[in-house]
């Protein structure tokens, strides 16, 4: 893993490349963001650019430190994970056991810390220590999902570096390319992404996906028609899908986006569901601009509501009830 390998998140890269020709790294990092959105990968590229023998714009790929890195081997580069759900006090203990002794190959010693905002207040409190007074050669890259989990005074001593959204004609490309498949299925992958590339992977793998999505439609279609013995499949069908209910929610928001689209610009060129233009023109003959957009609000009023944890069934019914009864 090194820096060309990675997609988008230029500025980020760019400013650990710049430390790192410069020999200006920091003793202290935090990058923040969603899960799947490659904190890992950039982690890892940073740690192994530091410890190359030849870093040149990236790292080499063939000195002995990027070889040792690449297959787990390197004394200098210190992974640590949460024990159970946290980073707890003693794994931190350990950290400050072993950074007071001296690289072991390199000039620098590192370690990432995964699920860094997972660790417990005595864990910072007592990670804050080191990193007011850390040895010259040691870097702490600590790894995230929410920054605002941290104590100030622990973020006032590091770096934070925030993940962005990848454009998702970015992931679309990549997708394409990577599974050797069409631009159009791509598309859906991309777009369901949210702008995270390991998301895109996910659905792309996951072998239940299609599945979920042809559901989706299914009871979109059945909401549609107005038929009104249907509306109980589809409390059923959120009963079923209810850890999944985001994603479920986003597919029904590109589908009358793409609506929305077909309708104002009898337009396929940006439609997402580009495999289903035969349904989609079923629908818009069945919907007006205005309902649509009722429809939109409403969908993404009960993700809001679904996050503030109101009560599930009452927000799935509510929604359904509008999208049958708005037409």
């Amino acid at each position: 893993m090194d820096f060309k390998s990675i997609l988008g998140h230029e500025r980020t890269i760019d400013k650990l490349k710049e430390t790192i020709r410069k020999d200006k790294v920091a003793h202290g990092y935090i990058i923040d963001g969603p899960i799947g959105s490659g904190k890992k990968s950039i982690g890892k590229a940073f740690a192994k650019g530091i410890l190359c023998d030849s870093f040149s714009g990236d790292s080499c790929n063939i000195c002995t430190s990027c070889l040792k890195i690449e297959s787990e081997n390197h004394p200098d580069l210190i992974y640590i994970y949460p024990d159970g759900k946290s980073i707890k006090n003693h794994q931190i203990e350990s950290l400050q056991q072993e950074i007071i002794r001296k690289p072991y190959e390199s000039e620098k010693k590192i370690f990432i810390i995964n699920d860094a905002d997972s660790m417990t207040g005595s864990a910072q409190n007592r990670l804050l220590k080191t990193l007011e007074e850390p040895p010259a050669y040691a870097v702490i890259i600590m790894l995230s999902t929410n920054s605002n989990r941290f104590l100030p005074t622990i973020l006032s001593r590091i770096q934070l570096l925030k993940l962005n959204r990848i454009n998702s004609n970015l992931i679309e490309k990549f997708i394409s390319k990577k599974y050797n498949i069409n631009e159009n299925e791509a598309k859906i992958y991309a777009k369901l992404s949210n702008g995270i590339v390991g998301r895109a992977i996910e659905l792309k793998e996951s072998e239940d996906f299609n599945i979920k999505r042809e559901e989706t439609i299914d009871i979109l279609d059945k909401l549609i028609c107005k038929d009104p013995l249907k509306f109980f499949e589809g409390i059923d069908f959120f009963n079923k899908y209810k850890d999944n209910v985001e994603e479920v929610l986003d597919m029904m928001l590109y589908w009358f986006r793409d609506l929305i689209v077909l309708k104002e610009t009898d337009c396929n060129d940006f439609l997402i569901n580009i495999d289903k233009v035969s349904q989609l023109q079923e629908h818009i003959y069945k919907l007006e601009s205005s309902n649509l957009v009722e429809i939109i609000e409403k969908i993404e009023k009960s993700k809001k509501d679904l996050r503030a944890h109101v009560n599930y069934q009452l927000t799935i019914e509510n929604m359904l009830l509008c999208i049958q009864e708005v037409q």
